[in-house]
């Protein structure tokens, strides 16, 4: 049974950071394109950042610049280093496959504000 268990998520600051983690099982995960996604307040879910099975990276929007993906291979584990954050990165963010899986996690809140 596939299971994406994501957290670090936080209230903070502006311009502060946050690393999420998210620990994955019930695959082999190595094989697939890890990324972190997000939804933000009266917004669909986006893409944030990937990573392939190769260790290929994309970043996505505003990510660029700011935010760091990598991952564990041997863990099935995939992180996201957040810095500078700004009020609009509040929302849930959310660990999959790309191509998303119908399956979802419970996501981790992140909150940027002063």
């Amino acid at each position: 049974q596939v299971q994406l268990v994501e957290s670090g998520g936080g209230l903070v600051q502006p311009g502060g950071s946050l690393r999420l983690s998210c620990s994955a099982s019930g695959r082999d995960f190595r094989l697939y394109t890890m990324a972190w996604y997000r939804q933000t307040p009266g917004n669909q879910r986006e893409l944030v950042a990937g990573m392939t099975s190769d260790g290929d990276i994309k970043y996505y929007g505003s990510a660029q610049g700011r935010f760091t993906i990598s991952r564990d291979f041997a863990e099935n584990s995939v992180y996201l280093q957040m810095t500078g954050l700004k009020p609009e990165d509040t929302g849930v963010y959310f660990c999959n496959l790309r191509p998303a899986m119908a399956y979802w996690g419970q996501g981790t809140e992140v909150t940027v504000s002063s």
